[in-house]
């Protein structure tokens, strides 16, 4: 009896793992606004649906670091829906309190950005898989708002 289990455990995780699933990629992280308390960077996150229908993306959960310290992170709840059988442009809003940029001078030196690495995951509700995590990551550099850029 145990053989026959086993036997249909592995069916089963065959099967799975040949489902096609959605992928995805960051294409860019940008200033999208300049306030009193923070600037909030945007990731654009392009996702690739295989499917003919529309799959729901629960959440999106974010880390952003500079030099081996956490500058902000969180999570974006029901982002919306991932088109069928398109790409669709997910954008991931990260509020930086100014005093973490400050924080960050040694980093800032004389070019005026951040060295960043940005990993994001992605997870979408597949059917009969259910939720499907997709990690993402990026490396670069993230130019500051200079004062042009606030006034």
């Amino acid at each position: 009896m145990a053989g026959l289990i086993d036997k249909a455990k592995n069916f089963v995780a065959e099967k799975i793992a040949d489902i096609p699933k959605p992928e995805a990629s960051i294409d860019d992280i940008r200033i999208k606004g300049v306030a009193r308390d923070g600037v909030t960077y945007n990731a654009k996150v392009d996702v690739k649906n295989p499917y003919g229908h529309s799959l729901p993306v629960c959440e999106v959960s974010y880390t952003l670091k500079s030099a081996g310290s956490v500058i902000v992170s969180g999570k974006m709840e029901d982002p919306g829906s991932i088109a069928g059988n398109q790409t669709t442009k997910l954008e991931v809003p990260m509020k930086v309190p100014h005093n973490i940029i400050v924080s960050l001078v040694k980093d800032i030196g004389s070019d005026w950005d951040i060295d960043y690495e940005l990993n994001l995951g992605l997870t979408i509700d597949l059917p009969v898989v259910g939720n499907f995590t997709i990690p993402l990551s990026m490396k670069g550099e993230i130019k500051l708002p200079s004062l042009k850029d606030i006034f």
